[in-house]
C-alpha cells in the first residue's frame, strides 16, 4: 500500500474575533493548522490525518515547509514506513539541504510534527486502535526503535529507556483499565483569556466549577495591577482548596518575572508558567529558585528532545509541557516522556490550540500506562473552544478526559469545516 497523494491545507479559525486565546504575548490570535492528508492506494479510505498548530499569519509558511518535506513520504510503502518509524523520522529531519533551515526547530520542525503525526494516524486508524493504545501494545524495544537518542544518549541511553519501559510492562494492563474507568485529570484555561472582562472570567469560572473543575489557568504579564486583580478575582471564586496556574507567555525578563510574581505569590498559584525566553534554560533555573515553592511550568515553545534534556539537567523547570506539534511529532514527543521520567517530572502537555487537546490525550494516557506509571501531579490542558471540528473530538467531563475509543489520533477535522475555514477562499473567509 502506496502513500500516492499528500494535500496540505491552510485552514484558520477567526476566533480574534472574540479574544479567544488572547494572552500578553498574542492579543489577536486566530487558532490555524498546516493540515495534512496522506492518502494511499489501498482503496479502503482510510487516510492519515496531520496538523500542526499556528495562530493565524505565517501559517502559510508552514504549509510551504510541509510541501517541501512532502517528497520523503510521497510515494512511499506505508508499511516501510511503520515498520521503522525512527528510521522514517531521521530521513525527516537529517535531509542534507533542508535541515540547514532548522535544524530540529522553527518552521522545518513544524513541518515535521504534521507529516509524522499524520503517518501515525494512519497506522493507528490501519491497526484499528486509537493511537494511545497503539502505542501502548508496542512492545518496549519498539517503542525505542521509534525515538532518535542522538544527542540525548548522555543522560537517556537506548538501554536505559528500555529498561524504564520493561519495568512498567508488567502492570500496563491494571493502569489500562484504571484509566478507561477514571479518565485522565485536566484543568481548565478556557477561563482566564488576557481579552475577557471581569464578568465573563466569573461567569465561565463558577460554570467550570459546575461542571467539576478543580485547576484553573489565568494568563498574565500585560498589567502587574490588572494580574492581581483578575488573580484575586478569580480565587475569590474558586476558593483556597483549588488550584490556580498562571502563564505568562515569555512575556518577561527573568528580573522582571521574579519581581512581578511577588505580588501574585499571596493568590498560590500552582505554577508560573513561560515566565521569560523558551530559549533561556540558565534564566528559567534562576526563576525558577527564586519563586519556588511556585513551580515553573515550560514548553509549548521548546524546539526539541535536546532542548528538553538541557531544562531537566539544570533543574529549569518542575513541569515539563510537551507540544506534540511543536516537537518532531510522536516519536520526539516519545523521547522527551521518558527523559522526564527518568529526571522524576511530571508532564502537563500543552494542547491550548486547535486539535491540541485530541492529540495530546493520546500521549498523556501512553505516558501513564506504559512510562510514567502515575498521574500525580499531571494534568492535559482543556480549551473549549473548536471541537465540533472534529470527527472524534475530545470528550471531558468532571474536568477529567475519557479515553478516546475511536481509530487514530482523533485529530481528523470534517470535511464541511476543512472547506468553510480553509484559507483564503473557505466561506468564512471569504466574507
Amino acid at each position: 500500500m502506496t502513500i500516492v497523494a499528500v494535500e496540505v491545507l491552510d485552514v484558520r479559525f477567526p476566533t480574534s474575533r472574540f479574544r479567544d486565546g488572547s494572552d500578553a504575548m498574542n492579543p489577536d490570535p486566530d487558532y490555524s493548522a498546516a493540515y495534512v492528508i496522506l492518502r494511499t492506494d489501498a482503496g479502503d479510505g482510510l487516510e492519515g490525518h496531520g496538523h500542526t498548530f499556528t495562530i493565524g499569519r505565517g501559517t502559510e509558511v508552514v504549509v510551504a515547509a510541509i510541501e517541501a518535506l512532502q517528497g520523503i513520504v510521497l510515494g512511499r510503502d506505508e508499511d516501510d514506513l511503520f515498520a521503522d518509524p525512527g528510521g522514517f523520522w531521521r530521513e525527516l529531519v537529517g535531509d542534507s539541504q533542508l535541515r540547514w533551515i532548522g535544524p530540529e526547530k522553527g518552521v522545518i520542525h513544524l513541518a515535521t510534527a504534521a507529516l509524522v503525526n499524520a503517518v501515525w494516524d494512519l497506522r493507528a486508524k490501519r491497526a484499528g486502535k486509537p493511537l494511545w493504545k497503539l502505542l501502548v501494545d508496542l512492545s518496549p524495544e519498539d517503542v525505542v526503535r521509534s525515538i532518535d537518542f542522538r544527542y540525548i544518549d548522555d543522560v537517556l541511553t537506548p538501554t536505559q529507556a528500555l529498561d524504564l519501559l520493561t519495568e512498567r510492562a508488567a502492570t500496563k494492563p491494571e493502569r489500562e483499565t484504571s484509566i478507561r474507568q477514571d479518565g485522565y485529570p485536566a484543568y481548565t484555561t478556557s477561563v482566564g483569556w488576557l481579552g475577557y472582562p471581569d464578568d465573563k472570567i466569573r461567569r465561565l469560572t463558577a460554570a467550570a466549577m459546575d461542571d467539576g473543575w478543580s485547576a484553573f489557568k489565568m494568563k498574565v504579564g500585560a498589567d502587574q495591577g490588572d494580574d492581581v486583580r483578575r488573580a484575586a478575582l478569580i480565587r475569590s471564586v474558586i476558593g483556597p482548596e483549588r488550584l490556580l496556574l498562571m502563564d505568562a507567555n515569555q512575556r518577561w525578563g527573568v528580573d522582571e518575572a521574579i519581581a512581578w510574581m511577588t505580588p501574585l505569590a499571596r493568590f498560590e498559584p500552582y505554577w508560573i508558567e513561560e515566565p521569560t525566553s523558551p530559549d533561556d534554560i540558565l534564566g528559567h533555573a534562576r526563576i525558577a529558585r527564586a519563586v519556588q515553592p511556585i513551580r515553573v511550568a515550560t514548553g509549548e515553545h521548546v524546539h526539541n528532545r535536546v532542548m528538553f534534556k538541557q531544562y531537566l539537567q539544570a533543574e529549569a523547570l518542575s513541569v515539563c509541557q510537551v507540544d506534540a506539534c511543536r516537537l518532531g511529532g510522536v516519536n520526539e514527543v516519545l523521547a522527551v516522556l521518558l527523559l522526564a521520567a527518568r529526571s522524576g517530572v511530571p508532564v502537563c502537555p500543552h494542547a491550548g490550540g486547535v486539535g491540541l487537546c485530541e492529540l495530546v490525550q493520546h500521549l498523556s494516557i501512553f505516558d501513564y500506562v506504559a512510562v510514567s506509571g502515575s498521574t500525580a501531579g499531571r494534568m492535559i490542558e482543556y480549551v473549549g473552544h473548536l471541537h465540533e471540528h472534529f470527527v472524534d473530538p475530545v470528550e471531558v467531563r468532571g474536568g477529567r478526559y475519557r479515553v478516546p475509543t475511536r481509530p487514530g489520533s482523533s485529530v481528523e477535522m470534517r470535511p464541511e469545516s476543512l472547506g468553510r475555514y480553509r484559507y483564503p477562499r473557505g466561506e468564512a473567509w471569504r466574507r
